[in-house]
Parts: structure tokens; C-alpha cells; sequence
């Protein structure tokens, strides 16, 4: 994880750019895989801790209704929250993760170890994606935090690519 972390800083330090990050499902784990790496301020703005409905309207400005109708763990919730954490922050980078860790709250639908990403770029472009973890609560926790960094590397590849 440190490496893949310190491969993030390296590329956003090279471009000059900021980091947001929007959690709910990794509580904070991308953020803390972050600053465990030194010199991490110059590239990492903060990050928002969103882990119940309210908070995510709160602090990221996500839409009561978009929660309602498509749930927490879904496509249009995690663009609304890396939206919101571009417009509540400096930076100019964000990624927003919303999931089910498990063991419990699956649905047939949305089984335990789905997980919704998004990543965007201030004034740019914006993706999204879904993945479908297997393992412990630990587990789909961990490999979230690795896709969501993994995440922002290819935006930013994406971004050079068409620059």
C-alpha cells in the first residue's frame, strides 16, 4: 500500500496537483494510507469522513433525492461526492468510495463487497466504476483503498493522455 501511495504523491507532486478524498465504506483508509507517507501535505488537500446520508449531504452537498432513489452504494451518490469534494476543497484531484464492507447489509441487489468509485479532475473529466469485492470486511476495505488510489494514477494518465 505504501508503494502505490508514495507512486500517487510522486505523480500529483509532479503535476503541481492536490488531493481530495470523499470516503464512506474505507472510513478514512485512504486518507490515513496517504499520510503515512512523508512530505504527503504537498500533495494531499484532506479528506471527508462521510460514512451515514446526512453527512454526505452535509459536507459534500449530495443530493437527498439522488440517495433516495439510487442508494449510498451506487454511480450517481460517488460522482455527486467527488463533485462535492472538489467544490469544498482547493484541490484540484478528488476520488470519492461508497460500499458495502459487509458482513451484513447486502442486498440482492447490491450484495456485500460492492463498491462504487468515482474520480475527478476541477473542470475536467470525471469517471466512475464499480467493483465487486470478495473476502472480509478487512479485506474489501483494503482492496477499496488500493483501487481508489490506483484510480486517480489512470484519471491522471487519462488526463496527460488527452492534454
Amino acid at each position: 500500500m505504501d508503494v502505490l501511495a508514495a507512486q500517487l504523491g510522486g505523480v500529483l507532486k509532479a503535476h503541481g496537483l492536490l488531493l481530495a478524498t470523499a470516503e464512506s465504506c474505507t472510513g478514512g483508509g485512504v486518507a490515513q494510507a496517504i499520510t503515512e507517507i512523508s512530505g504527503s501535505s504537498g500533495w494531499f488537500e484532506r479528506g471527508f469522513v462521510t460514512y451515514s446520508n446526512l453527512a454526505k449531504q452535509q459536507m459534500l452537498g449530495v443530493n437527498e433525492t439522488t440517495l433516495k432513489e439510487h442508494g449510498a452504494v451506487s454511480e450517481a451518490v460517488v460522482r455527486e461526492m467527488v463533485s462535492g469534494a472538489l467544490a469544498n476543497s482547493v484541490a484540484q484531484v478528488a476520488l470519492a468510495v461508497s460500499g458495502i464492507a459487509g458482513p451484513d447489509g447486502g442486498t440482492p441487489g447490491k450484495p456485500v463487497g460492492t463498491v462504487w468509485f468515482a474520480w475527478g479532475i476541477k473542470q475536467g473529466l470525471t469517471y466512475a466504476q464499480r467493483h465487486q469485492f470478495g473476502g472480509s470486511r478487512a479485506e474489501v476495505r483494503a482492496q477499496a483503498v488500493r483501487i481508489a488510489m490506483q484510480g486517480v494514477l489512470n484519471l491522471l494518465d487519462r488526463r496527460v493522455e488527452t492534454a
